[in-house]
């Protein structure tokens, strides 16, 4: 009874929490990925975040704007897709939100561009 007990939580905690299917990848993977100039680099910070330092080449939609989904309903849901914000919160949701909608390729930066820059790598103003 008690291992059915256990099972019947760990279902319950799987089913409560979702599950975010979008791939979390290091900053090192994440590099390589946007080396392709068919990825679209898509930056969900504020635009004043944006502004302060991004990477190269990203497109800025606010996750935190109102029209945040609807603006995704206009990209190429076929394209690969490499998705950051700061710390990795806001992405995370956003590359969530993004696979509910049938987009099919999607990465998330783990850690955020905070952690992309004490990796060292490059970002411009």
């Amino acid at each position: 009874m008690k291992k059915l007990a256990i099972l019947f939580l760990i279902a319950f905690v799987q089913f409560a929490c979702g599950q975010n299917t979008a791939t979390t990848i290091t900053p090192e993977n994440f590099k390589k990925e946007i080396e392709d100039s068919t990825v679209v680099v898509l930056d969900v910070r504020t635009p004043v975040e944006y502004s302060e330092g991004h990477i190269a080449n990203s497109v800025n939609i606010d996750y935190n704007a109102d029209d945040f989904a609807s603006r995704l309903d206009g990209l190429d849901k076929n394209k690969k897709y490499e998705v950051y914000c700061r710390s990795g919160k806001r992405s995370a949701a956003a590359s969530k939100l993004m696979e509910e909608k049938g987009f099919k390729n999607v990465h998330d930066l783990q850690g955020g561009i905070l952690k992309w820059e004490s990796m060292g790598y490059p970002t411009v103003k």
